[in-house]
């Protein structure tokens, strides 16, 4: 993922991001445990923003610890 991409899901999800991990399929975002529902959104809108931004499946864990 490229620096200007980082920088837009980072707006995007308005949360603290852990670790990201780029997979075949999509990218994979940890987040702290108490803000995965601010970083997906109502009914997932926030997902599917920056899925059509960066143009990839995006998914959203908790960051264990």
């Amino acid at each position: 993922m490229d620096a200007q991409s980082l920088e837009k899901l980072k707006g995007m999800l308005a949360v603290p991001i852990e670790k990201i991990e780029e997979q075949e399929d999509g990218i994979v975002v940890y987040v702290p445990n108490d803000k995965i529902a601010r970083a997906i959104g109502s009914n997932g809108s926030v997902v599917r923003a920056a899925e059509l931004v960066l143009n990839k499946k995006l998914t959203i864990k908790g960051a264990s610890g």
